[in-house]
């Protein structure tokens, strides 16, 4: 049996994660990533791959290394059959922090300098009380937290989960409106249009036309690939 949560999120601080970066301006796209949602619902087991305390430890408080292991730590979800989509944006604003910085020379030691040249960059971020909508796909009941965090500053957001009534299966040509990682729906889908959202760590894909079999519901706009799982780049 299948179990599909419609889930909504409320941003409680600024949101911001580098999307793309235009010379000094850091943009913060209206979309996010699957991978991020994961990590932020405490669905990743961070001990699962942990041999020691100290192991356990570094990776809960401290990263020794900026390696991402995306790979090792969503494949258990597919063996718990536990599937999240990327979430798109109900309603936001942006705001536009500036931020500034000085050249640091002088501090190394042997190293003198004459000048002291501040420069600055500029972060657009998802501003607070933004709404997004994602769903989390499951084949047993789940409690998902009602708090989370997200992004570079851990920000505050709050999670409120909607189970939907029984989904029916169709098999055909479909639209999906929601963003989709391609990695998860391309090996059982025919896509055949999209939109392309450019963003690390997988470019994520909206409004897809595409065939094979889908979910839908009383709510003809939601129609959600069935068999979405974690897959990655061989």
């Amino acid at each position: 049996m299948v179990f599909i949560y419609r889930c909504q999120l409320e941003l409680h601080d600024s949101l911001y994660f580098a999307t793309r970066e235009i010379g000094r301006l850091y943009e913060t796209e209206p979309v996010i990533h699957n991978y991020a949602l994961c990590y932020a619902l405490g669905l990743v087991d961070s001990t699962v791959y942990s041999t020691t305390v100290a192991e356990e430890h570094s990776y809960r408080y401290f990263c020794p290394e900026q390696v991402p292991k995306y790979e090792e730590h969503l494949t258990p979800l597919n063996q718990q059959e536990i599937y999240v989509t990327p979430a798109r944006s109900l309603n936001h604003s942006a705001i536009l922090n500036t931020w500034k910085y000085a050249n640091n020379n002088y501090h190394v030691e042997m190293e003198k300098t004459q000048k002291n040249i501040p420069s600055f960059g500029r972060a657009k971020e998802i501003a607070p009380e933004s709404k997004f909508e994602f769903f989390v796909i499951t084949q047993k009941e789940l409690k998902l937290p009602k708090w989370i965090r997200l992004g570079k500053w851990m920000s505050k957001a709050e999670v409120t989960a909607e189970p939907l009534t029984k989904p029916k299966t169709a098999e055909g040509l479909f639209t999906c409106t929601y963003p989709l990682n391609p990695l998860d729906v391309m090996f059982t889908n025919q896509v055949i249009s999209y939109d392309v959202v450019n963003m690390p760590p997988v470019s994520l894909i909206q409004n897809v036309q595409m065939r094979g079999q889908y979910y839908n519901f009383d709510d003809k706009e939601v129609k959600l690939p069935i068999r979405m799982a974690y897959r990655f780049k061989g």
